[in-house]
């Protein structure tokens, strides 16, 4: 079994900042990349973010140049600094992660995300 906790979210004024976490734990041989999505009432889940094992980066055009993306190889926890939030950022944010269980079987996991409001 593998778990994803995400924890960070909250209620934050246009322009403001927030640091979500999530930690993986459970039978975890490696982790080939972590990233965080997020779904606004009524849309489709997006991708955010997502850094493989490597260090390498990806981010969606609507975030870039605010969010940063980064992670703690050794405690297994990924991290999503944001700055200059907007209204339309408002959204639950997931955490996601490509595992291979001590199993060896490789498959994507994810948390139960964590409520983030950009509301003046």
């Amino acid at each position: 079994q593998v778990q994803l906790v995400e924890s960070g979210g909250g209620l934050v004024q246009p322009g403001g900042s927030l640091r979500l976490s999530c930690a993986a734990s459970g039978s975890i041989f490696s982790i080939y990349y972590m990233g965080w999505y997020r779904q606004a009432p009524g849309k489709q889940r997006e991708l955010v973010a997502t850094i493989t094992s490597g260090g390498s980066t990806n981010y969606a055009d609507s975030v870039k140049g605010r969010f940063t993306i980064s992670s703690d190889n050794a405690k297994n926890t990924v991290f999503l600094q944001m700055n200059s939030l907007k209204p339309e950022d408002t959204a639950v944010y997931y955490c996601n992660a490509d595992v291979r269980g001590l199993n060896r079987y490789r498959n994507t996991h994810w948390g139960r995300g964590t409520q983030v409001t950009v509301s003046s």
